[in-house]
């Protein structure tokens, strides 16, 4: 078993208690097209954060409760910071936990 696994689910549910800290967490999916964007991120259908609750989140809880590979690198802090880059007192503790998400996907595996 991957020695992240249970760092990294429990820094999704911090990220998932951001979301709903800041209220970027949305009770009702976006459309089935929107979900369905090829560009990174959705960047062309999704809000970030839509981006983080709809596919981030549940795929990657999906890699851990199914004991997949998981993915040897990300980026996901620097897009926040892009995306956030003027909303950095409210947007900062999501962009941190990002970051730390970021390191532990590279960690020693």
């Amino acid at each position: 078993m991957d020695a992240r696994v249970s760092a990294l689910a429990e820094q999704l549910l911090l990220i998932e208690r951001e979301l709903r800290v800041q209220g970027w967490w949305q009770a009702q999916a976006p459309s089935l097209d929107a979900l369905s964007s090829e560009q990174p991120f959705c960047v062309d259908t999704l809000a970030f954060e839509q981006w983080l609750q709809w596919m981030f989140l549940p795929r990657m809880k999906q890699l851990l409760e199914a004991g997949a590979v998981l993915p040897s690198v990300s980026g996901i802090q620097p897009m926040a910071e892009q995306v956030y880059g003027g909303q950095l007192k409210k947007a900062g503790q999501l962009i941190k936990l990002l970051g730390e998400f970021d390191q532990l996907i590279v960690g020693a595996t």
